[in-house]
């Protein structure tokens, strides 16, 4: 839990909109306008974030879309493009790609409709826990979170041990 949290803080220092760091400019704002907006009850810029990992190098402005093999399972080009509001699953994402390029996370913004992801939500766990969404319209890259802390090697064998068993039963099969 701790090394969670402690990626979850880090990555908030980490995050880059055109090499400037998101936290200088956010005191800047309030140094030179007294506020970064005005306070509203409505919500705010950063009401919810989005992730997508991924093995992928893309840029500010970039955008992932559908038509891509999966990272997770052979077989046709998706019709969705998958991501997550919990960094915990853009790292998983990011380990588990396929490809030898390393993992890559992306703070990311839908540019239509958002779903859950049914591979994960309620078929697997009751209502969406793991705030796992899919869209079949374009996510933009909006930056790259370059201090994120991979989970424990042993954590990830494990998983992918359990991943290439699944794969041997027949039982990856995405919902597309």
């Amino acid at each position: 839990m701790a090394e969670a949290m402690g990626a979850h803080r880090s990555f908030i220092g980490a995050l880059k909109i055109d090499g400037i760091p998101v936290i200088t400019a956010i005191l800047i704002a309030v140094l030179l306008f007294g506020e970064l907006w005005p306070m509203s009850a409505a919500a705010g810029v950063f009401s919810q974030s989005y992730f997508h990992g991924t093995k992928a190098d893309l840029r500010p402005g970039d955008t992932l879309v559908v038509g891509r093999a999966s990272n997770f399972a052979k077989g046709e080009p998706l019709s969705w493009v998958y991501f997550s509001s919990t960094l915990d699953a853009a790292i998983w994402g990011a380990e588990l790609a396929a490809g030898s390029e390393p993992g890559r996370i992306y703070v990311v913004e839908p540019t239509g409709p958002i779903f859950d992801d049914p591979n994960l939500t309620d078929k697997k766990f009751p209502g969406n826990p793991t705030l796992s969404y899919r869209s079949r319209e374009p996510l933009r890259v909006i930056a790259e979170v370059t201090n994120w802390q991979g989970h424990a090697p042993e954590t990830l064998q494990a998983m992918k041990e359990g991943l290439a068993r699944l794969a041997q039963d027949g039982g990856q099969h995405i919902i597309d």
